[in-house]
């Protein structure tokens, strides 16, 4: 999530809720996901995704922040889902609370590369998602079956 990550530990925390895109998007059953490089979850799997930009629907935002984070093109079908985030420090003090808006998206073109503040880029079976020795963001698994269930139900 590119711009999720842009805090000054001498910065004041924001007073309302930061809103941003993450991309479920699938390509022949596997689900595609980034090894964030910055805070929050840094080192952990993850959606593609970050602040949504004024003036920018949440479907644009979510296939921008996958091609600036992973240079795949992928189409947007429809919000599923919508998740709290908390930021906190070392001793627990919120720094930052996102509201993570999950898009449903179809891979149209590319193959994923590491962009932006990703370390990696991947696709996933949903069975990997239950891999205790890979990190993941928190309910990562839970979402990307949700979005799964929707691709191929059409519900």
């Amino acid at each position: 999530m590119s711009s999720i990550s842009e805090h000054s530990p001498d910065s004041e925390p924001a007073s309302r809720p930061v809103a941003a895109a993450i991309a479920a998007v699938f390509r022949e059953g596997k689900v595609l996901l980034v090894r964030r490089a910055n805070p929050p979850d840094a080192g952990r799997w993850a959606f593609p995704g970050g602040k949504i930009d004024r003036g920018e629907t949440i479907e644009n935002a979510a296939i921008r922040e996958v091609l600036e984070e992973t240079g795949v093109l992928a189409e947007p079908h429809r919000v599923f889902t919508a998740l709290d985030v908390f930021d906190r420090d070392e001793i627990g003090r919120l720094r930052r609370h996102f509201v993570l808006i999950a898009v449903l998206c179809k891979w149209q073109s590319g193959e994923p590369i590491a962009g932006d503040d990703a370390l990696e880029a991947r696709w996933f079976t949903l069975d990997e998602l239950d891999d205790a020795n890979l990190a993941f963001s928190l309910n990562v698994a839970e979402v990307a079956r949700q979005a799964a269930n929707i691709f191929e139900t059409g519900k």
